[in-house]
């Protein structure tokens, strides 16, 4: 019995590990998922959000997940808040940019820029 239910937890977690690595599937415009860090953060998306967790394994405190948002299919006028560690879509502009204690994707970042608020413009 604990052989089938350490393989059962075994691939409870194995399962976890990759639903949090894999990218998004038909995310609806404005979904915020979540991804291990290592993950590059597909066409379309922003990160918005950087943290730790063990499902995603141990770094020495940098952040090892990301939440992600779908910018894409949002309507034109949308602003939306995201952090600066990946590129903007075609068709936003960057209005603000300032200081988010949660868009800080690398230790010892110090407090820069590292976060923006976007704009949808076509």
């Amino acid at each position: 019995m604990t052989r089938s239910r350490t393989t059962a937890m075994a691939l409870a977690g194995a399962a976890a590990m990759l639903a949090l690595a894999s990218a998004p599937a038909q995310a609806a415009p404005g979904d915020v998922t979540t991804t291990c860090a290592s993950t590059a953060t597909p066409a379309g998306y922003v990160d918005v959000s950087w943290g730790n967790s063990p499902s995603c394994g141990t770094q020495n405190f940098s952040p090892n997940i990301k939440q992600i948002k779908q910018l894409t299919g949002l309507p034109i006028g949308t602003v939306v808040q995201a952090c600066g560690s990946t590129y903007y879509p075609a068709g936003w502009v960057r209005t603000a940019s300032y200081y988010s204690s949660s868009c800080v994707a690398f230790p010892n970042s110090g407090f820069n820029d590292n976060a923006w608020t976007l704009k949808r413009v076509s």
